[in-house]
Parts: C-alpha cells; structure tokens; sequence
C-alpha cells in the first residue's frame, strides 16, 4: 500500500517538475556580458591563441641543439683505419636571441588584446539583442493595454446598446479595433524569438536551453565620462603590434650575421710505419667556423621589417581616430534620441492622452463620433510606440558607445 501511494505521488509531481528540463538562464543588461565573457565558445577557442602565443614565446630565444660529429675510414683487409669525434655548438654574434624574445613577448601581449577585443564584440552584440528584446516586450505590452481599453469600450457600448442608449455598430467598430492591436500585439512574439535566437549562441546555449530577459529598458541618460580609445584592445592590439614591428626591424638587422659555429673533436689514426709496421695517434683540437657577409646582408627582409613598423604605426593612429569618430557618431546620436524621447514623453503624448478623454468625453454627451474616439487613442498608442523606438534607439547607440569606449 506504501509503495501505491509513493507511485502515485511521482506520477502527479512528475508533469509538474520535469526531470529532465533544462535550467533557466537569466540575463539583464547589466549581467549579459559577464555571461557572454563565461559561456561564449567562440571566446573560449579565441583564449587558445594566447595559449600559442605563450608556446611561441617560450620557444624563442633559445640556442640551437649541439651537434654530434663522427667520422671512420678503413676496409676490410686494411690495417690503416681512422676515427674522430667532435661536438659543435652554434652561437649569435648579435643579441638575436634577446630579440626574438622580446619580440614573442610583444605578441604574446597582443594576443590577450585580440582575445579581448573578440569579447569587445561578442558583448555589444548580445547586449544589442537584450535590447530588442526588451523593445519589443514594451511594445507588446502597450499594445496589450490598448487592446484591453478597447474591449473594456466594446463592452461599455455594447451594455448600453442593449439599453438602447448606444449602437451595435459603434460596439463592434471598437471590438474588430481591439482585435486589430491585440493580433498586433502577437505578432511581436516572432520579433521577440528572433532576438533570442541570435542571443542564445552568444550566451552559450544549447538548442533546448530556456533564456530569460529580465528588467526593463532604462531611462534615456547621457553617459558622464567620454570614450578613451587606450581602453580598447584592438587599439592596443595595433600598438603592440607597432611595437613589434620595432623590435622586428632591430631583429633583422641582427640576423644580418649568421652563427658562428665552434666545435672540439677527438681524432684517432692508426697507420703504417714501414718498415716499423703500423702505429697508432690521438689527436685532439678545436673547430670554429665564421660565415663571411659578403653576399647576402639581409637587406630585403630589413627593408620590410621597417616597412611593416611605419606601417603598423599608421594603422595604430588611423585607429585611434576612427574610435574617436565612432564614440563621438554614437553619444551625438544619443543626445538626438535621449531629446526625442524627452519631447514624445514630457510633451506630445501628455497632450494626446488629454485629447483623447476629451474625445472620450464629447463621445459620451453625443458630441462626436466613436471613429474620433478611437483615432484619437490610437494616435496615443501611435505616439508611445515612437517613444520606445526612440528609446530602444537611444540604447543600441548606447551600445555601441560603450563598445568603442570598451566599457
């Protein structure tokens, strides 16, 4: 009996808690970018490259293994035989080794930056589809309210019809126009799922994970600090790189002369003496070899190495100008549509909503029609939806702000 009732306990909660349902993320404006930083894969393979650059720089710098020589003459049937064995070891006559890991650690430092700067952009795309997101849930619930008013209107007039004080027709005008907003208002839900679905990859998620946007679009404010491209890292990318570029000039000027080579060996020699017969030596010394540049001074690859550093210098400067312009497009967008919304919410939609009562009330003292009515709500509805364009306008060119700024 006590195992019936445990079974029909789990059949009735299992509907309710499903075993198998993937837990819910949820995400704000403010906490969508630690969650793309965390969960992103695209981020997650692009942090691999600074692991390669790590490998490069360890690598680098370093001499070249020794080499093992040894040497044997004699035949069969031949008395006279040699052997030697030696160990050579090449070393730089400049400071190319120093250099090489100079410049490996530039890289390595620029690597990080693009890494970074892979996040830079990850980020403001997520947060420019919470912002849709929450765009379109706004309009969906002003929507949603109106469609409500306009039923709670149908029904008004159609209980007054039905005293005979009103008309059937005015009833009906206003249902087919709360109908109208209410389809209005699900046709957002495909909007809304498309925003989520270019947000759902960004944050990590797999097909069957449930996202949640949570909060509301903020107020229309204007930032206090300006953007700062040294916060950047694909300007400090191109720095980095500028500065690479340096120590690359610096380093092929260094392999304008080649390792020198030095060595010792050990020779042995037995041969014959006639007419004494055959006797044995034991030769020891040291082996050195310098290459002579006589003909190949590195030039060409000196001359590109200082091609590349005035060119990467340029690119560092185009970059910082052109994020300057970007920060400055932005903020000055946002002052247009941070007035816009001031305009639309202090002024415009306080007196459309005041023409429509009036409207509302000449409707019920027989003043006018409901067609008046109805016009005069739907240029409120009209207004608050230019409002939250403007709003959700003001955000995206908040976004990109502060992706150009790196905050």
């Amino acid at each position: 009996m006590r195992l019936f009732r445990y079974c029909a306990f789990l059949a009735f909660v299992s509907p309710l808690f499903p075993l198998d349902a993937a837990p819910s993320v949820v995400v704000t404006m403010a906490s969508v970018g630690d969650r793309v930083r965390a969960e992103n894969p695209d981020l997650a393979a692009a942090r691999w490259r600074i692991r390669e650059a790590l490998g490069r720089h360890e690598q680098s710098g370093r001499l070249s293994n020794p080499e093992l020589d040894f040497e044997f003459e004699g035949g069969a049937g031949l008395g006279e035989r040699r052997a030697s064995v030696g160990i050579s070891q090449r070393f730089p006559v400049t400071s190319r080794l120093e250099l090489e890991k100079r410049v490996t650690g530039v890289e390595l430092r620029a690597a990080t930056a693009e890494v970074d700067d892979v996040a830079r952009r990850l980020v403001a795309e997520a947060r420019a589809a919470v912002v849709d997101v929450l765009a379109v849930r706004a309009r969906r619930d002003l929507l949603e309210k109106q469609a409500e008013l306009n039923r709670e209107l149908a029904e008004t007039i159609k209980r007054a019809a039905e005293k005979g004080e009103a008309s059937l027709l005015d009833a009906g005008q206003a249902r087919v126009e709360a109908m109208r907003v209410a389809a209005e208002a699900r046709g957002l839900d495909a909007r809304e799922a498309e925003a989520l679905g270019r947000l759902k990859p960004l944050l990590g998620m797999g097909v069957g994970g449930r996202l949640v946007v949570s909060g509301v679009l903020p107020a229309a404010e204007l930032p206090a600090a300006g953007a700062d491209p040294e916060r950047r890292p694909d300007y400090q990318m191109a720095k980095l790189g500028a500065e690479a570029a340096a120590q690359g000039v610096s380093l092929e000027e260094a392999r304008r002369h080649e390792d020198v080579e030095a060595g010792v060996f050990v020779a042995g020699e037995r041969a014959e003496d006639a007419p004494d017969g055959y006797e044995g030596e034991l030769v020891a010394g040291i082996r050195l070899s310098v290459p002579l540049p006589l003909w190949n001074k590195n030039e060409g690859a000196i001359g590109e190495a200082k091609a590349r550093h005035e060119r990467m210098k340029l690119e560092a400067v185009a970059l910082g100008r052109a994020i300057r312009m970007e920060a400055e497009a932005a903020l000055g967008e946002m002052r247009e549509w941070s007035a816009l919304v001031a305009e639309l919410g202090d002024e415009l939609l306080p007196l459309a909503r005041e023409q429509a009562e009036l409207e509302a009330e000449a409707w019920h003292n027989g003043q006018t029609d409901l067609e008046s009515v109805l016009r005069a709500r739907a240029q409120v509805l009209e207004l608050a939806g230019s409002r939250l364009d403007a709003l959700r306008d003001f955000h995206l060119a908040r976004v990109r702000w502060m992706a150009a700024g790196s905050y």
